[in-house]
């Protein structure tokens, strides 16, 4: 059973899973295509942190930055054992539930282009890709989507 929640980025478990996904990014793109939030971004007033359980296993994370007229999916990661699960699916649905709950009109979010299952997850979930939003600048390796809540 998956069990979402509020969560601390400082708690060991989902630090362990915020390194392994810094880690992943950090392999995978240019410095300057790298955007994730550090831990104590992520411990912001403007954040909701949430971890998916399963049992006493922190087996994912994810976060939703608010900002002026949309939230911004942040720091989504699963740990592989746990991939396939649901696990996911579920940190979506609160990630949406939460924003509904504080009357944002859209969720945004940017990728990396090699990232082919979060396209995935994201599009089963209804995001469509769009153009830079708030402060991102265009370039080779990132993937903006979009999806309204309204």
């Amino acid at each position: 059973m998956i069990a979402v929640e509020p969560g601390d980025p400082r708690h060991p478990q989902a630090m362990a899973l915020l390194q392994a996904s810094h880690a992943l990014m950090q392999e995978l793109f240019e410095p300057e295509e790298n955007h994730f939030l550090s831990v104590d971004q992520l411990c912001g007033p403007d954040i909701r942190f949430f971890t998916a359980r399963n049992g006493d296993t922190i087996t994912g994370c994810a976060a939703l930055a608010l900002r002026d007229g949309y939230g911004e999916i942040k720091s989504m990661f699963v740990s592989p054992d746990a991939r396939g699960t649901g696990t996911a699916d579920a940190l979506m649905r609160m990630l949406e539930d939460e924003a509904r709950a504080a009357g944002l009109p859209w969720l945004r979010l940017e990728t990396g282009d090699l990232l082919h299952a979060a396209h995935k997850l994201y599009a089963r979930h209804g995001f469509e890709t769009c153009g830079p939003f708030g402060a991102y600048q265009a370039n080779s390796s990132s993937v903006f989507m979009e999806k309204p809540l309204a």
